[in-house]
């Protein structure tokens, strides 16, 4: 009996680990904080992009044929952002799962006996690979929609890009 209460008594040196194991847990929710930020301009940025295709595609619906061919352009463009959008918002949130899980392994290295340092290490360069993906895909997005930035009126002769209304020079 009395080695059974010997096993449920915390020591000073218990508790000492446990809050350093929760200071070890605390920096990756930082990151989790900053992904979730980057989530929401994500799925913002996505609901822009459908709507923009919604009024193209009522648009399209209504055009003459010419006009629908440019509508149809665009729309291909609108599509691709939206592919490159889900595709980082899926990234980040496979980061977010992969740093949530450091954060529970890394808090449950005080209770378990088994050594988590490769498994913790792996999660975690896994989640910065997603991460660094998720990026990169709303770069390219971001870039896309540059590109086809359209400032001002239709000219006969195309789509007009960036460079067709720059300054004039002095």
């Amino acid at each position: 009996m009395a080695s059974e209460d010997a096993s449920l008594e915390t020591t000073p040196a218990d508790v000492a680990q446990i809050a350093h194991s929760i200071q070890l847990s605390v920096a990756p929710v930082f990151l989790l904080s900053g992904i979730g930020v980057l989530l929401g301009v994500l799925t913002n940025r996505l609901a822009r992009v459908v709507d923009r295709a919604r009024r193209l595609e009522d648009l399209h619906a209504q055009a003459a044929e010419g006009e629908a061919a440019d509508l149809h352009r665009e729309l291909r463009w609108v599509a691709q952002r939206a592919r490159l959008m889900n595709t980082a918002i899926t990234l980040s949130t496979v980061s977010a799962l992969l740093v949530a899980i450091v954060v529970a392994m890394l808090f449950s290295g005080t209770f378990v006996r088994f050594n988590l340092a490769v498994a913790v290490a792996a999660l975690f360069i896994a989640a910065m690979v997603a991460l660094v993906g998720a990026l990169l895909a709303f770069l390219v997005e971001v870039r896309i929609a540059t590109l086809t930035l359209r400032i001002g009126p239709r000219e006969q002769r195309g789509e007009p890009g960036l460079a067709d209304h720059a300054a004039p020079s002095p």
